[in-house]
C-alpha cells in the first residue's frame, strides 16, 4: 500500500475522544509499519457533498490507498491486515480465524456494548434510559463472561496479536465508563495488554493531539 490517507473529524466532544473508529485504523497502520497522513474535516461537513461522495452515510473513517477509497473500519482494518503478517497469520486457517474474531468483535460484542453506551452516554437524559439499563447491562455481562471464557489464559484472541485484537480492544473501550470489563481479571489484563502496545499509544496520542489543536474556543 502507498499514498495512504485516513479521513477523520477535526474535533470530537470529550466523551467521544479516544473512541472514534478512525483510531483502530491508525492503530492497524502503525502495527503494520505503514506511513499515512490524516485528513480532517469538521462535523458540519458530514452532510456536505464532498464528504458524501467519500462516504455515502457521512461517517468516518474513510481510507484511501493506491488511489482507491474504502469505508467501514472493520473492512479497512481487514484490508490492512491482509497486507501485513504483523496483523494476520499467513496460513489460511489463521487468516480465517482472525476474520471470524473480527466479526465477533463487531457483532457479538459491539451490538450490546453500543446499546449500553447509548443508554449511559448518548441518551442518559431520556426517560426510557434508566428502565432499559438493567437489561442492557445483563446482555453485556453475559457476552463479557463468554469472551473471558473463550480467551482463557491466552494473551490475545488467537494466542498472538492480530487485527482481531484491534477490533475487540476498541469495542471494549466503549464501556470504559463502567467496570464491567475491568472487573473480570482476564479481560482487564487483556485490555491493558492491548492498550500498552506502542502502536496503540502512538495512534491514540496522535488522535488526541489533533483534537487539542482543533478544540473550539471557550465561550
Amino acid at each position: 500500500m502507498k499514498d495512504i490517507a485516513v479521513w477523520s473529524f477535526r474535533f470530537a466532544p470529550p466523551f467521544a475522544q479516544g473512541l472514534l473508529r478512525d483510531l483502530r485504523v491508525r492503530w492497524a497502520l502503525r502495527e503494520a509499519g505503514l506511513a499515512y497522513e490524516t485528513r480532517l474535516i469538521g462535523a458540519e461537513e458530514r452532510t456536505m457533498a464532498p464528504h458524501r461522495q467519500r462516504h455515502p452515510f457521512g461517517m468516518i473513517p474513510v481510507f484511501e490507498a493506491d488511489g482507491r477509497q474504502l469505508i467501514e473500519s472493520g473492512a479497512i482494518v481487514y484490508a490492512i491486515a491482509r497486507e501485513s503478517q504483523a496483523l494476520m497469520p499467513e496460513d489460511e486457517a489463521g487468516r480465517d480465524r482472525t476474520l471470524a474474531w473480527m466479526f465477533v468483535a463487531l457483532n457479538t460484542l459491539d451490538v450490546p456494548i453500543q446499546a449500553l453506551f447509548d443508554i449511559d452516554v448518548l441518551s442518559r437524559e431520556e426517560p426510557w434510559a434508566p428502565p432499559a439499563r438493567p437489561h442492557a447491562v445483563s446482555n453485556v455481562e453475559r457476552r463479557l463472561g463468554e469472551l473471558a471464557e473463550a480467551l482463557g489464559d491466552r494473551d490475545y484472541l488467537l494466542g498472538r496479536f492480530t487485527a482481531a485484537d484491534i477490533m475487540m480492544a476498541t469495542v471494549l473501550r466503549f464501556i470504559r465508563h463502567t467496570d464491567l470489563a475491568t472487573s473480570i481479571p482476564s479481560l482487564a489484563a487483556y485490555l491493558q495488554r492491548c492498550e500498552a502496545r506502542e502502536a496503540f499509544r502512538q495512534a491514540l496520542d496522535e488522535q488526541l493531539a489533533e483534537y487539542a489543536v482543533n478544540a473550539p474556543a471557550a465561550a
